[in-house]
């Protein structure tokens, strides 16, 4: 579905001195840098594929998804998805694409969502019953049937992003990318957004890359991820071999019978190490083989009403990664 071979990316920046003198001077003599954004990267995604693209700010994700979107041209490399040169944006392949940034809107704001979908069918020649099957379809599925004649700029932030969701699916593309797309929203908006993709890539199995910066988008979507630094892969694989090769610590969540005991007492563990505390409920951290002499140790010393085990957030697993230099599951 989704083929990239060596794919590069250098763009050219403008350097200009500050000041008065440096912007005479650029007019006449410019100076320039090259930036790589990517560095001969290569990549495969299957038909009903959830990938998750994860990296630091500048890492080349959007870059990426730009060149696989036909939107930025590379420097060398080879893409083809469905058949198709993405750059080349031959109306069959937009036909077959999607990309919806959280950050960026394509609706119109003084117009209601139901103008803005009409407009849309026309364009992509879509037939009125097919039209409206899918549209009743998207707009029950997302809970949004109710606001569809509301002008759009009166919408809350969440229902915006459902008919943006809507907007770019309503020609059924085979190919979708997701970058930021639950970026700002409430707890709420983003477990509906989370749990509609998923419902969708069962139902129509389109191939899917998500780019987001919220770790939970991806641990709930994506089985398989990519780790991006600095525009070269430095992990493509199973999230939950990461987790299971990296995860070296267990959380013990515990919630004791006298909070300010535990507060206000000098807490040494030997077998684990205190994190945080959090609307009452106290966390350690202890190393996975030994989870049970560190609860143990702290029910010796604080009676408890409740303790439990979690797995360690994976954000911070994400994190330690993005920052070596090497990734190996």
């Amino acid at each position: 579905m989704i083929q990239v071979e060596n794919l590069s990316k250098t763009f050219r920046i403008h350097q200009k001195a500050p000041g008065l003198k440096g912007s005479m001077k650029s007019l006449f003599v410019r100076q320039w840098q090259d930036k790589e954004a990517l560095k001969g990267v290569s990549l495969q995604v299957h038909e009903g594929e959830i990938l998750g693209l994860v990296g630091a700010n500048g890492a080349g994700k959007t870059t990426l998804v730009k060149i696989l979107a036909g939107i930025v041209h590379p420097t060398s490399g080879r893409v083809e998805i469905d058949g198709y040169v993405p750059w080349e944006r031959r109306n069959a392949f937009r036909q077959r694409i999607s990309l919806i940034m959280g950050q960026k809107a394509q609706l119109w704001w003084d117009l209601p969502a139901a103008d803005c979908f009409l407009l849309l069918k026309e364009i992509y020649q879509i037939e009125d019953q097919e039209y409206r099957n899918y549209l009743g379809y998207l707009t029950e599925a997302l809970g949004v049937s109710r606001e569809l004649n509301v002008q759009i700029r009166r919408l809350s932030l969440g229902e915006r992003m459902k008919m943006e969701l809507i907007a770019s699916l309503l020609h059924k593309p085979r190919v979708v990318f997701l970058d930021e797309p639950t970026i700002g929203l409430d707890l709420t908006a983003q477990k509906a957004i989370r749990r509609f993709i998923l419902d969708y890539q069962r139902e129509y199995k389109p191939a899917m890359i998500l780019t987001s910066h919220y770790m939970e988008d991806i641990e709930r979507l994506c089985k398989r991820i990519v780790i991006i630094r600095e525009g070269e892969f430095v992990y493509d694989g199973q999230l939950s071999a990461v987790m299971s090769h990296y995860a070296r610590h267990k959380i013990l969540a515990v919630t004791p019978e006298s909070p300010e005991r535990l507060r206000n007492a000098p807490v040494v563990m030997k077998h684990s190490e205190y994190v945080e505390e959090a609307d009452g409920v106290f966390r350690f951290k202890a190393e996975r083989q030994h989870v049970a002499l560190a609860a143990a140790e702290i029910l010796g010393q604080f009676p408890a009403k409740d303790i439990s085990i979690e797995e360690e957030g994976i954000a911070h697993i994400i994190e330690a990664l993005m920052r070596r230099e090497e990734v190996r599951p």
